[in-house]
Order: C-alpha cells, then sequence, then structure tokens
C-alpha cells in the first residue's frame, strides 16, 4: 500500500511520482536545447496534454529556447496559465490533417495513447505522433507493473473486465469513483488500455524505447526518436 501511496502522491516533490516526472522532464529538456541549438525556436505539439504538466520546466528555460506549445484536446483545456506560451486547439489527436507533416519541431505525450481508444485509434494516434515532427517524445504506463496508476490497485488491470467493472460498482478504485451501473463502470474499465513492450515498440518502431523502473520492476515506457 505505501508503494500505491507513493506513485500517487502529485503534492510531495520528493515522491515517487514527482521524480519520474523530473526524470522525464530532463528527456524533453535534452530535445528542447538541441533543437533550439539548431533553429533558435522550438515548436511542441503536446497531444492530449494539459498545460499544468509543464509547470514542470523551467521557464526562464522555455523563454530563453523560445518555446511555443499547441495543446490539443477533445475540447480543448482551461488551465492555460501564459497565453504568450500556450496555443490551445479542440482536436482528436489520432486525426488531425489539417496539420501538414512536420509541422512542429517536437511531438509531446505524456501517458495518453492508453486513453485514446482501442487498438486502431492507438495505431493512428502514433501516426499522428510520427508524422507531426521529426522528433517526439511519448510516455505510458506499462502494462507489466503490478500497480494499475489510474485505478491504485494491484494487479486490477490483469483481470478481466466484467471483474474490473463488478469492482468499481462496489467501490471507488483510484481517479475512477463507485459506478451508478455497470454502462458506467465499462466506461471507466475502457478508458485505460495498457502496453506492453512489443505493442509500444511496434507503434514506435523507429524510436529509441527506454524503461523507467521501480526497483527491478519496470513501471513506464519512453519512446524517443531525436
Amino acid at each position: 500500500m505505501k508503494l500505491i501511496h507513493a506513485l500517487q502522491d502529485n503534492s510531495d516533490p520528493n515522491s515517487l511520482v514527482s521524480r519520474f516526472r523530473r526524470a522525464r522532464s530532463r528527456r524533453v529538456v535534452e530535445l528542447i536545447e538541441t533543437i533550439h541549438a539548431e533553429k533558435g525556436a522550438v515548436s511542441i505539439i503536446d497531444l492530449g496534454g494539459e498545460a499544468s504538466y509543464w509547470h514542470l520546466f523551467d521557464l526562464d528555460l522555455l523563454k530563453r529556447c523560445r518555446v511555443h506549445i499547441t495543446l490539443v484536446n477533445p475540447g480543448g483545456v482551461d488551465d492555460v496559465w501564459d497565453q504568450a506560451l500556450f496555443t490551445v486547439v479542440d482536436g482528436d489527436a489520432t486525426d488531425l490533417p489539417h496539420y501538414d507533416d512536420n509541422s512542429f519541431d517536437l511531438v509531446h505525450s505524456n501517458s495518453v495513447i492508453e486513453h485514446v481508444g482501442d487498438w486502431v485509434r492507438m495505431e493512428a494516434f502514433a501516426k499522428e505522433c510520427r508524422r507531426l515532427a521529426p522528433r517526439y517524445y511519448v510516455q505510458t504506463p506499462y502494462f507489466w507493473f503490478p500497480v494499475e496508476p489510474h485505478f491504485s490497485s494491484l494487479f486490477f488491470h490483469w483481470k478481466s473486465e466484467q471483474s474490473r467493472a463488478r469492482a468499481l460498482m462496489r467501490r471507488s478504485h483510484g481517479f475512477s469513483q463507485k459506478a451508478a451501473d455497470v454502462g458506467a463502470a465499462m466506461r471507466d474499465v475502457q478508458h485505460a488500455r495498457l502496453l506492453d513492450k512489443t505493442q509500444f515498440r511496434f507503434l514506435y518502431p523507429d524510436a529509441a524505447h527506454h524503461d523507467e523502473k521501480v526497483g527491478p520492476l519496470t513501471k513506464s515506457l519512453i519512446a524517443v526518436r531525436s
């Protein structure tokens, strides 16, 4: 239970989740600095991202590197804290035909691909990641890590959909409240579909792949095309 709490706690800067996010941000900073050295400015499209996530980064660095971030979400986002830094787009990240190939310098996606839907939509999402910029950074939780991060339960994601739905109808789990009926429970269950390494590497075949670990266990998967 201590591990589950540590993975949930976003407020403590010394918690596991905070340390993981800082480590991930260093990879993104390296990409930003490389692009800035080449071009003098950096355009990022953050697929499924929120402005609050970018508080992880030093604002002076983002300004010095002349970073501009386009946030793409269905319905947009409402947490923008710097109007000059962000552009908000109401869009489906699996299908962005109004952007040409390599319209941006960097595609960024943190814990999103597992939420886009079934395998066909995951393939479409990954295709957009590879198409929209010459570089990308994509992170997703790992299926074979025993703690399911969305429902904050040991082994929860390894059970059948029916078992998970019944559990949600009995009580809340993690970010999901107790479901009113089986329809609501199934919508929550199917909203998060974790990937294993074979699936993730198939979706991002031209990336360098990195494992984010808790001790000997892989917690998350990261793909970087740099």
